[in-house]
């Protein structure tokens, strides 16, 4: 999660504070309020009930994201931190195998430690396992209404979603067979798709589709900030 660190005209300056329902938990230094960082809401302290704003953030691997920024800047290392205090590059397997312990009773739609990727249009909110999405990839799909599409890159980690639709015209998506890189196809013109949600040939070429936020995450966590959710299924 991404969050503008504002609040008020105020900046604030964050730490971690703990850890709520095995999700972090935020302490700012200038009022002492405490922040869940899933949600980006005040739940102690003088701004308790506010909500930090979102910043759009793409969930994508490090390789593809230089790929496409190849002026992006990368935020260096704390020298002052031992380099065995960072994750191993086996974390998520790690994290994986540890027991869920949360306040509220688990749901058990799906495994707590499974991996979904999760989406929220409007009040409504969507859970898509991962491992689904990257089998079916792209997912075509309404959420409240709302035409959208997901899709897995090459690298089977990053994943996107955006809207599907086009002055008011929805579109269907389909993977191009044989291609090095993800390329879609509509099936209303031809035109090919770019994993950015631009149209790179065909009578679209140079359309961008609007960009859908999503979030990897813990079942058990979705499900706990998002206790409407839906769940895709096959």
């Amino acid at each position: 999660m991404v969050w503008e660190s504002v609040v008020n005209g105020q900046q604030l300056h964050f730490h971690l504070a703990g850890i709520n329902n095995q999700n972090f938990i935020m302490r700012d230094e200038e009022t002492g309020s405490w922040w869940q960082q899933v949600s980006g809401e005040a739940i102690l302290g003088p701004l308790k009930g506010q909500k930090l704003r979102s910043v759009f953030h793409d969930e994508v691997t490090f390789g593809l994201w230089k790929k496409e920024q190849q002026q992006g800047r990368v935020l260096k290392p704390d020298p002052t931190v031992p380099a065995k205090s960072y994750p191993p590059a086996n974390w998520d397997e790690r994290m994986s195998q540890v027991p869920v312990n949360i306040a509220q009773n688990l749901d058990k739609t799906l495994p707590p430690r499974t991996l979904v990727v999760g989406i929220t249009v409007g009040t409504a909110s969507k859970a898509y396992p991962f491992e689904t999405l990257v089998k079916q990839s792209p997912i075509i799909d309404d959420v409240s209404g709302v035409p959208i599409v997901l899709m897995v890159g090459r690298d089977g980690k990053s994943v996107r979603g955006f809207q599907r639709i086009l002055e008011g015209r929805k579109l269907e998506f389909f993977a191009k067979k044989d291609s090095q890189e993800l390329v879609l196809l509509d099936a209303e013109t031809g035109s090919e798709w770019d994993f950015t949600g631009k149209a790179i040939s065909g009578p679209l070429a140079g359309r961008q589709l609007k960009t859908v936020p999503v979030l990897k995450d813990y079942w058990f966590d979705w499900k706990n900030y998002h206790p409407t959710t839906f769940v895709y299924e096959l």
